[in-house]
């Protein structure tokens, strides 16, 4: 497998398009000890300050200042004090939108993923290594130090396609939607909104789908 830089056309559209684009499209990390490489298979999409589930909505201060930068940003912050999340800023500069990266399936590099996310226990098998934001971000040693990170030409952490035999896709299946996780304080016209995108019953989704299109 070749890694192919993402074209930053994929993140210039409205950002639920993104978030379902993004799905399939590779991460990779190196940190100059060895390359990591996952596939995104969840992701929630977050509009700008009208979106009130969204960061954005308090306008460009503090943590989320960058989500108004350009597409291709990443956005990463803590929340609990303790687990980080990534986000990709997509959309026209200004607009405030991103894509949190839910879920990813591990691809090449797992024995480092497995040391980053090792706490005590094995009983994580090796497909949920990134089942969820947190998981995800441990596994890759993203933290706040990679917040504002170029994504599309940041050879520390950057979005790519496959490149294998000529004519052959990136591994796809059916995609499921639902609404976003943990937004309940947004009220009913943002919480509801079906916002969350995944490859139908793959194995590293965060949590199940309970509605499907």
């Amino acid at each position: 497998m070749i890694p192919k830089a993402l074209d930053a056309a994929a993140l210039a559209g409205p950002v639920e398009e993104v978030a379902r684009g993004l799905l399939g499209v590779l991460l990779v990390r190196d940190d100059g000890s060895g390359r990591r490489v996952v596939r995104i298979v969840e992701t929630e999409a977050y509009g700008g300050p009208e979106d009130r589930a969204s960061h954005a909505r308090a306008g460009r201060t503090g943590r989320a200042g960058i989500m108004f930068g350009s597409a291709g940003l990443a956005y990463v912050y803590l929340v609990y004090g303790m687990h980080h999340c990534l986000n990709v800023v997509c959309g026209r500069e200004g607009e405030g939108a991103a894509v949190l990266i839910r879920a990813a399936e591990p691809i090449e590099g797992l024995e480092r993923m497995r040391a980053a996310r090792w706490t005590g226990s094995s009983s994580d098998r090796d497909d949920r290594l990134c089942a969820g934001p947190a998981r995800l971000c441990r596994a890759l040693d993203v933290d706040r130090a990679l917040d504002g990170l170029d994504l599309l030409h940041d050879g520390r952490l950057h979005l790519a396609i496959d490149s294998p035999l000529p004519g052959a896709a990136p591994a796809r299946g059916r995609v499921v939607t639902g609404p976003r996780v943990g937004v309940a304080y947004a009220g009913p016209e943002w919480a509801l909104r079906p916002w969350r995108f995944g490859l139908a019953g793959h194995a590293g989704l965060s949590r199940p789908f309970a509605a499907t299109v």
